[in-house]
């Protein structure tokens, strides 16, 4: 499978200690090293401090509607718990670099033939709330084999690295597909993918329906007819003939009656027999078939399913973490080994071109959300609208206090 960039995220591919030893491997912090090391560290300290803040908020919102919660409700309201938990989940998918999935691009998908081979459908009447995010799109290429595997051709086709799936079922008690505990009127399903194919976004829904399609039709159709003529012209030709004299005297058609002797009847039965032997035979070719299905699409869930439910925000927490980090400890960098102040578009520039040409990733640097935290930390200066880092010690100096400062209020109390 070859790959290839699609086009520029804001998610940066790499560890945020990785970052930090690629700034370092430059050589330009000569003496140095350590004291931007202990800078990178009091800063994943802090983000790691908010964004624990971030995930108790989270915790909060979704005990309401938490399908797998294994504690008691008190019954006593609380200002967190009645955030909105769609919107809190929003912002920290932001934090994360996730890119919402529009409904444009869903219906686009929806409509694409799929890679695995089978046609799904999802009704959307069913969902009160779907929400789609993903991370991390590239355009890769698979060799597809048909005809019992004697033609291949090779396609190309968007790909998905992560893919967060929210989800709230209408409350509705007639809602059709809604077959188990987790698929209640009301209930929420919360979903964490990798390596998504575009066009088979519809296997990551909960009620997900899997028909057949016009070549699955016919693969089970001909064979069916062609037997069919077989067994009408062999094993039932008797049987037809005897019933058709049967229904004519009935009828009056025909004056001569028909001997209904032991041999007429096991003639007759033996032709139901076979007849009802071979419709038999192709409702299991039909449900074998779709049971095959099923299972590909069970398969492919299995090992593209990362995370659910709660586990889903703790982990979009961690990649948020260090989505910030990241995006700090570059803008910091490039300010501190500047030999003049830069302007936003300067430094954007600088950072991108260097993570194109020296690491061959190609990103949306965040300049702005960056240049927001370094201001808030205070690690920058601001002058005519160009900035510059402070020193490493003195960097190191805020980020200490503000540390401390995090304990004030519980050491006042």
């Amino acid at each position: 499978m070859q790959q290839t960039a699609n086009k520029r995220f804001r998610f940066i591919p790499y560890r945020k200690h990785d970052i930090v030893e690629m700034c370092l491997q430059e050589g330009r912090l000569c003496g140095q090293e350590e004291r931007f090391r202990q800078v990178h560290g009091i800063l994943d300290s802090i983000f790691h401090f908010e964004f624990h803040r971030i995930i108790e908020a989270l915790k909060d919102t979704y005990a309401p509607i938490d399908p797998d919660s294994d504690t008691r409700s008190c019954g006593i309201d609380t200002p967190q718990s009645k955030e909105d938990f769609t919107r809190l989940l929003g912002e920290l998918l932001n934090k994360a670099n996730y890119e919402r999935v529009s409904e444009a691009e869903l219906n686009q998908a929806l409509k694409e033939s799929s890679l695995f081979k089978i046609r799904l459908h999802v009704d959307f009447d069913d969902f009160s709330e779907a929400l789609i995010f993903s991370r991390g799109e590239s355009v890769q290429t698979e060799t597809i084999k048909s005809c019992f595997g004697l033609f291949s051709k090779t396609i190309e086709f968007i790909n998905y690295e992560r893919v967060v799936v929210y989800i709230r079922f209408k409350q509705d008690d007639a809602t059709r597909v809604i077959t188990s505990a987790t698929c209640r009127p009301g209930s929420t399903l919360l979903r964490l993918f990798q390596n998504v194919p575009k066009a088979d976004l519809e296997m990551l829904f909960p009620n997900t329906q899997v028909r057949m399609r016009t070549q699955d039709k016919l693969l089970i159709g001909v064979p069916a007819v062609i037997s069919g003529g077989l067994v009408l012209s062999t094993k039932l030709g008797t049987s037809l003939l005897l019933l058709a004299s049967l229904v004519g005297f009935w009828l009056g058609m025909s004056s001569e009656p028909v001997a209904l002797d032991k041999t007429a009847l096991l003639a007759l039965f033996a032709g139901f027999a076979a007849l009802g032997g071979y419709l038999w035979k192709q409702f299991s070719n039909f449900k074998n078939r779709k049971l095959r299905f099923m299972q590909t699409l069970t398969q492919n869930l299995y090992f593209k399913n990362l995370d659910n439910n709660a586990g889903v925000f703790h982990r979009l927490a961690n990649d948020a973490e260090e989505e910030e980090c990241k995006e700090a400890i570059l803008a910091y960098y490039f300010l501190l080994v500047s030999e003049q102040p830069l302007s936003i578009q300067e430094l954007d520039q600088r950072i991108e071109d260097w993570l194109a040409n020296k690491w061959d990733c190609a990103v949306d640097f965040e300049i702005d959300d960056a240049l927001n935290k370094l201001r808030e930390f205070g690690l920058v200066d601001e002058s005519e609208e160009k900035f510059s880092a402070i020193s490493l010690d003195l960097a190191i100096q805020k980020l200490d206090q503000r540390w401390d400062d995090y304990f004030l209020p519980s050491l006042n109390a």
